[in-house]
This record gives C-alpha cells, sequence and structure tokens, in this order.
C-alpha cells in the first residue's frame, strides 16, 4: 500500500476505511504510472532536447541536450529510473507532465535538482 503508517492511522481516524486506503492508494499507483508512460513516450524519438538545467560550465538560461533515451520504473507512488544524454547520465527520481510541451524530471546524484526539458527553447 502507498500510503504510511501514520497516514493510513490519520486516515481511518477522519473516517476512511480500509478498503477506501487501498482504492485511493491503487489511484496513486496507477497515476503515476501514467505519468511515467507519457514521460517515457516524451524522450521516445530521443533527439534534441531543451532543459532549464544549471550547468557548471555553462551561463546560459537555456541549455542543449542530446538526449539518446529515458528508462523509467515506478513502484506504488515511487518513480525512477535513469535519463541517458550522448555522453553523459543521471538518475531519475520522479517527473511530471506540466504540458504537452514541457516536462519536469527530478534528477539525482550529479544534478540534484528538478530540470524542465522541451522539445522547443521557447516553451521553457
Amino acid at each position: 500500500m502507498h500510503f504510511d503508517s501514520r497516514t493510513q492511522a490519520a486516515l481511518r481516524e477522519v473516517g476512511v476505511d480500509t478498503e477506501q486506503i487501498r482504492e485511493a492508494s491503487d489511484l496513486v499507483a496507477e497515476a503515476v504510472a501514467e505519468d511515467a508512460d507519457a514521460l517515457a513516450a516524451f524522450f521516445a524519438d530521443g533527439g534534441t532536447f531543451y532543459s532549464d538545467m544549471e550547468m557548471a560550465h555553462s551561463s546560459d538560461e537555456i541549455q542543449q541536450h542530446v538526449v539518446d533515451h529515458v528508462d523509467l520504473y515506478t513502484h506504488g507512488a515511487s518513480m525512477r529510473g535513469y535519463l541517458q544524454f550522448d555522453s553523459w547520465g543521471v538518475p531519475v527520481e520522479g517527473g511530471r507532465i506540466l504540458s504537452d510541451d514541457v516536462v519536469e524530471l527530478t534528477l539525482g546524484p550529479t544534478v540534484h535538482d528538478r530540470v524542465r526539458f522541451a522539445r522547443d527553447p521557447d516553451a521553457l
């Protein structure tokens, strides 16, 4: 179940029964899986993407990246994976769809930030 034991206890205390908690947990897991599928589709063709990632070697507000692929998996409310650029990669610790043109990934070690990506730099 997605909710930790304290959250489950609090939900029960306000009148939510175990079956409703389980149903809500399932809905959260489904929503995360749908987002992971949509994010994978966004990056599916690879190629050039633009981001608002802060990079130590650049003073530009918008960065250009060649993306090879993204590999995402889910477990309950968690989304994890790996974003592979042409010459380096970074763990993905979460993500969401902001619009048809822009997505946001929470990137792990080496970046440690939420980063927006788009095919068109003007979308950022």
